[in-house]
């Protein structure tokens, strides 16, 4: 979870080229540089693309005394290409100890913050294979977590060791060595942490054991048993302590609810964390159990605001309302952070992009899911007024970036936002509430567990809905711009409605008012409508609704 990003940029390709435009198409280039870093870190080539991860082991010991981190990581794969390396990751500031591979020492080159590794000529293709790369310095440390990327060291409240890792954007390979882009997924992950043994070590997944052989040091072994990405893999550190929950899901199963917090937070946070039964109830009723039973359900309280840590989330809201105590109407009460990071379980943890520059599926999806949690306990009209304090979006650039380079530098959180209205807007046009929970369920199971693109978004929804998806979505996906309509009074009970500016292609489908027939709207063709309300709060009704300007 952020509201801010980081810097990385490249040459955006837009797949729908046989749609009218009257607007010139968005010049990335004229905005941002990228070299070959840029293209290194975020492009899938041969050298990426000849092996599929299976599993990671990552073993490290962190010592927060000189902010250092001394490690191993095994990756386990099958050769799919054929190619005479295969590529890694890893920070240029950590230094490389070795590559090996069943005893036998790899040979290896590194470029930027890439690890291009020899491949043994015996190597076969669709067998699989494990190397390990030793590592250890001292990794990139976050200025403004979570915002930036790296390890916050800081001190609780009483003057003890507290840190803890965030990497969204930048990248996993800030501190341990991987495969570090969206698209490959380890099916599963073991990970042990050392640390001193005045702290505890919070992960992933299930504790499978914690091991003491020395008074000085403990190692915590942690398990994930699903695909995770990168970025969601972390720690924390801290003199913890636990409290234990239970939630019943509706498929009756028993999901551990577990809650590492700062001692002087405890008895706060217990009380504060009883609100998750709800936002679990209201997002399993609209897309199902959550999605990884079997390892568990984990708050963590950080030294920074939140992130959406698969199984192990991040929290750091100081146990407030909202967001830092506002950012929601005055009349809720609800903890932002918890509905937005748990809200990412779904869409960005289990439903993920394969390029950052289609964040939009992890941060629009689940930002609406904010209003949907509002909508299920408070009904629509709170819904409608939640959605309402999104509605300033700056639109300089399209919501989708440039691919292929880790891009992360947009201007604005239009993503998160304006995202959030643009499948708000897809439902009222849609105008079928049962087919729009259908075609948004049957989504996320679709690719459960896995991937999705944009364009298998807009297919998704143009396989269900008669409505010009495609159309709509290059319109609030590809352009900055809203569309407008203008409305002209023409006597006490019929006013002309246009499209004034839009793409030329564009459909909008509006409602006359409560229970009003829908209205088909397209690009300067005026249409004469009477509304079931006055114009004034017609157009108040219509802002409520559609992402539209309304002359």
């Amino acid at each position: 979870m952020k509201i801010k990003y980081l810097r990385f940029i490249a040459f955006l390709s837009i797949p729908f080229l046989s749609i009218g435009q009257s607007q010139p198409e968005y010049n990335w280039n004229a905005q941002h540089h990228f070299d070959r870093g840029d293209t290194l870190r975020g492009s899938l080539r041969l050298e990426r693309n000849c092996f599929d991860v299976k599993h990671y082991d990552l073993d490290v010991r962190l010592d927060h005394r000189d902010k250092s981190i001394h490690g191993s990581n095994t990756i386990s794969f099958t050769l799919i290409d054929s190619s005479k390396t295969l590529q890694l990751d890893l920070f240029k500031n950590l230094t490389i100890d070795s590559v090996s591979s069943q005893g036998q020492h790899l040979a290896y080159t590194r470029e930027f913050n890439a690890i291009f590794v020899e491949i043994p000529q015996d190597w076969q293709l669709e067998s699989q294979y494990s190397l390990t790369v030793w590592y250890h310095g001292n990794p990139t440390i976050a200025q403004n977590a979570p915002w930036d990327g790296g390890i916050t060291w800081a001190e609780t409240q009483m003057d003890k060791t507290w840190f803890a890792v965030s990497c969204e954007g930048i990248g996993a390979s800030l501190w341990w060595p991987n495969k570090d882009h969206l698209s490959d997924e380890p099916d599963s992950m073991n990970m042990q942490f050392t640390v001193t043994s005045d702290l505890k070590c919070i992960s992933n997944g299930r504790l499978i054991q914690v091991d003491s052989t020395s008074s000085d040091w403990h190692t915590y072994h942690w398990q994930v048993s699903y695909p995770i990405n990168n970025y969601n893999v972390t720690f924390y550190s801290a003199d913890y302590v636990h409290i234990h929950d239970t939630y019943t899901t509706i498929e009756n199963n028993s999901l551990d609810l577990d809650y590492f917090v700062l001692p002087e937070n405890a008895e706060k946070a217990e009380q504060h964390f009883k609100q998750m039964h709800g936002i679990l109830n209201a997002f399993e009723h609209y897309f199902g159990e959550y999605p990884y039973i079997n390892d568990g359900f984990k708050l963590v309280e950080a030294p920074y605001l939140g992130m959406e840590h698969q199984s192990a989330i991040a929290y750091g809201n100081n146990y407030e309302r909202g967001y830092r105590g506002g950012m929601i109407p005055a009349d809720m009460d609800w903890d932002y952070i918890l509905v937005h990071e748990t809200g990412h379980e779904y869409f960005g943890n289990s439903v993920s992009c394969n390029d950052h520059a289609e964040m939009w599926i992890h941060e629009s999806f689940t930002t609406y899911m904010e209003s949907l949690y509002v909508e299920y306990h408070w009904g629509i009209e709170a819904a409608l007024r939640y959605l309402s304090h999104f509605t300033r979006h700056m639109n300089t650039e399209p919501i989708i970036g440039p691919m292929g380079v880790n891009f992360g530098e947009w201007k604005s959180s239009d993503h998160y936002f304006k995202g959030s209205w643009i499948l708000h807007s897809l439902r009222h046009n849609i105008y079928d509430d049962r087919l729009w929970f259908e075609s948004l369920r049957s989504l996320y199971d679709e690719y459960q567990h896995g991937h999705v693109s944009t364009e298998e978004v807009i297919i998704h929804f143009e396989e269900r809905i008669e409505f010009p998806v495609r159309q709509f979505f290059y319109q609030y996906l590809y352009t900055p711009n809203i569309p407008q309509i203008r409305i002209k009074k023409k006597n006490k009970k019929v006013v002309e409605v246009e499209l004034t500016e839009s793409i030329d292609d564009l459909e909008l489908h509006l409602q006359s008012g409560p229970h009003g027939k829908k209205i088909k709207l397209t690009k300067n063709n005026p249409i004469t409508v009477s509304p079931t309300l006055t114009i004034d709060a017609w157009k108040a009704w219509l802002k409520q609704r559609y992402l539209i300007k309304i002359e």
